[in-house]
């Protein structure tokens, strides 16, 4: 358990903390570029399942959140966010009465890709008394969800605004294929490409009679392009507050620091040059990108457990003996913090914030 004011060698291992002043910073500069830009932000909380990391965006400016998934939907309203999109489709009898029931207390926002899920949201808000706001979503190249622009997207805002109880009010998609393009030119293209189809399909709903207020794209890996393209109205990077190296290493990612990390302790010291510390795959994710370890730039990461981590030590290094904490980057956020039950944030190694990650606890 740790207690406010207590140092960070105090801390039972292994920990989710949060250099305060590193997230601090990218947040401000996150919503300085997305303010600059003229868009809105409408962050991604799937990094972060945390209320106050999200009250924290919304006092920087931030308009409301996005969410992957209705927990995290129903944990931002009991906290007073009402302003909430979900970025996944309507589908099963349970997910979209619960969606419905959210239209009582808040605003939520909903993404449709097919006719299909908006008539069952809308017979269930009919049922419930409620509206519930629309986006349809379009296939920008990710080629995972989406409906195909021109005239499938035009017959889908069509069929959304003959049903009663939903509200369209515009289109967003997600150009996640950039993320594995490492050639800069190359990606910005593709970033491009992607906002083009929004913008033709902006028109065209416009051209039609057809509320498009809202255009809605970006992730991390390509917000500091995207926000050049005059059609979007909202951004949703999320994962920008971490900076995670999965992110950083990435083209036209620029100006971010890794902030999240989790501490460990040496629990053995089987061989000269190898140590083994008390957190494995069930502290800090390996998928993606894996961790790297903090202050001793010899030592890499050569085993990754259910709960133990190994350590290849080089000449400087060697010093760590049993006991000792070493503290490890988190490379991607998103599949790390739902290990954990908070965040501990530090603030010159003393704890500042416990931040519970609330929506975490609802997806175990």
């Amino acid at each position: 358990m740790a207690f406010l004011g207590d140092q960070k060698s105090q801390i039972e291992t292994p920990s989710l903390c949060l250099d305060l002043s590193r997230f601090e910073a990218n947040l401000q500069r996150a919503a300085a570029i997305i303010r600059t830009a003229g868009k809105s932000w409408r962050p991604h909380a799937s990094s972060h399942h945390c209320p106050e990391i999200a009250i924290r965006q919304l006092h920087e400016g931030a308009l409301g959140v996005t969410c992957g998934n209705v927990d995290d939907a129903e944990v931002f309203v009991s906290a007073g966010i009402g302003d909430i999109m979900i970025a996944h489709q309507p589908v099963g009898y349970r997910r979209i009465a619960r969606i419905a029931a959210l239209a009582k207390h808040a605003n939520p926002m909903v993404t449709c890709d097919h006719y299909v899920q908006a008539q069952a949201l809308s017979a269930e808000c009919v049922k419930q008394g409620v509206q519930c706001r629309t986006l349809v979503e379009l296939n920008v190249g990710r080629e995972r969800t989406g409906v195909r622009p021109g005239r499938d997207a035009l017959e889908l805002a069509s069929g959304i605004e003959k049903l009663p109880a939903l509200k369209l009010c515009g289109i967003m998609g997600y150009e996640g294929n950039v993320m594995s393009v490492r050639d800069l030119d190359e990606k910005r293209r593709q970033i491009h490409a992607g906002m083009g189809i929004l913008a033709s399909t902006c028109d065209l709903y416009r051209k039609n009679g057809h509320c498009c207020d809202i255009v809605s794209a970006s992730g991390t890996d390509s917000f500091q392009e995207s926000v050049r393209c005059e059609c979007l109205t909202e951004i949703r990077a999320g994962g920008v507050i971490f900076g995670d190296p999965y992110y950083t290493r990435m083209p036209d990612v620029d100006g971010l620091l890794p902030a999240l990390s989790v501490l460990t302790t040496v629990v053995s010291r089987p061989g000269f040059d190898r140590a083994v510390l008390d957190a494995g795959r069930t502290a800090i994710a390996a998928e993606l990108f894996p961790p790297t370890v903090k202050d001793w730039h010899d030592a890499k990461v050569v085993m990754h457990d259910a709960e133990h981590i190994v350590l290849e030590l080089g000449p400087g290094s060697r010093e760590l003996r049993i006991g000792d904490p070493v503290e490890l980057i988190v490379g991607y956020a998103t599949l790390t913090t739902m290990l954990h039950n908070e965040i501990l944030g530090f603030r010159n190694n003393q704890l500042e914030q416990i931040w519970p990650i609330w929506g975490r606890r609802r997806l175990v």
